[in-house]
């Protein structure tokens, strides 16, 4: 049987008309429907190995309806399927999009070896396991990796997921795609804040929640130190920590405190006070104030427990203190205080700790700076 149907194939792979063409991948793929039950094991090894020898001959065209046929009707053919597969894309994308016969060490040999068009097809299947997802961050260009993360059927590593929240920096076109993931950890969020558009920002902290209690006390007091520009101890940054340390202390280190310092243009020991109070240092807080969208001044002060009425004036008197008394727009006064009313004071805190600790905060700030 397997030489009559081998014969038969040969006949046909020789034949150049399109009828012909046709006819042949029709007898490849209903030889090997496995409920017709036409081979057995062995015959069907045998053929299997004959036709992979037969299929390296036929023309691209030929290939491509066979991939095509492949793809669609799932016939138990793994060493054709692998194959086509690593052939030219439009042979192999079918295959690469939609076979289940091509298992992930299939899948990575392919994403190393071949092309981005390649790793393309392969970020646009169902399920793509966390080591395939791996090997496409690692060996897949920019387009490569926005497919993927466009991909919510994927499963991406928290390694891989700190990688391109990092190079989000760098390439703007991942900053949205990795916050519309339901995978993206609260943390990984808000180290994005420093760098994306004001509206990705109030995507971050209307859709990611940070328990500030995942931090370490002992942690964030150890941390709440001044930084002093070159070791003086007699600076403004060092005085003002600790009139407000010690304020602190004896419990007169109120939020009014602090609005009477910044009113007296006291920027040092209003900076130092919220610092105090959010449990932050000096560096931290100080970037904060400074940072020009505002958004950021917001969730630190819902923090510290500024209320509604305070947040309006102190707001204002924080833009005039930073910017000389350039007058800000209703409309975007009335952008940070819905920013500010809708954040709760946990998930300020939990901001407030992560931007703290987390070392890229202060890397995206200087980087910031070198290109502002």
């Amino acid at each position: 049987m397997v030489s009559k149907e081998l014969e038969k194939l040969l006949l046909l792979a020789k034949n150049k008309s399109s009828e012909g063409r046709a006819r042949l991948v029709e007898n490849i793929t209903d030889l090997f429907l496995s409920n017709e039950g036409r081979l057995s094991e062995h015959e069907r090894a045998l053929m299997s190995d004959i036709l992979g020898k037969l299929v390296g001959q036929v023309e691209a065209d030929i290939r491509k309806e066979l991939a095509s046929s492949l793809a669609i009707t799932g016939t138990e053919l793994p060493d054709i399927v692998k194959m086509l597969a690593s052939d030219e894309i439009e042979i192999a994308r079918p295959l690469l999009e939609k076979s289940a016969l091509l298992k992930d060490p299939d899948l990575i040999e392919i994403i190393r070896m071949r092309t981005d068009e390649h790793r393309m097809a392969i970020a646009m299947r169902d399920d793509v396991s966390e080591q395939v997802s791996n090997a496409l961050v690692e060996y897949g260009g920019e387009d490569v990796i926005e497919t993927l993360l466009n991909n919510h059927d994927t499963t991406i590593s928290k390694r891989a997921m700190e990688y391109l929240v990092a190079e989000s920096r760098r390439v703007d076109r991942f900053q949205e795609p990795l916050l519309q993931r339901s995978d993206l950890p609260g943390d990984l969020a808000y180290r994005m804040y420093w760098w994306v558009s004001a509206a990705l920002r109030k995507r971050i902290l209307s859709d990611y929640e940070v328990d500030p209690l995942v931090f370490e006390q002992a942690v964030r007091r150890a941390a709440n130190t001044v930084l002093v520009d070159q070791g003086d101890e007699q600076s403004a940054y060092v005085r003002a920590q600790k009139l407000v340390r010690r304020m602190a202390e004896n419990g007169e280190l109120t939020i009014q405190f602090l609005v009477n310092a910044l009113r007296q243009q006291r920027v040092a020991v209003f900076v130092a006070g919220l610092a105090e109070l959010g449990g932050i240092n000096f560096r931290t807080a100080w970037r904060i104030f400074s940072d020009k969208g505002g958004e950021s001044f917001a969730i630190l002060a819902k923090a510290v427990g500024v209320d509604r009425n305070q947040f309006t004036s102190i707001y204002l008197l924080v833009v005039q203190a930073r910017e000389g008394g350039a007058a800000k727009s209703p409309g975007v006064l009335k952008d940070i205080l819905a920013l500010f009313d809708s954040t709760s004071e946990a998930n300020a805190k939990g901001a407030l700790q992560v931007w703290q600790r987390d070392s890229a905060y202060q890397e995206a700030i200087e980087e910031l700076e070198r290109v502002g």
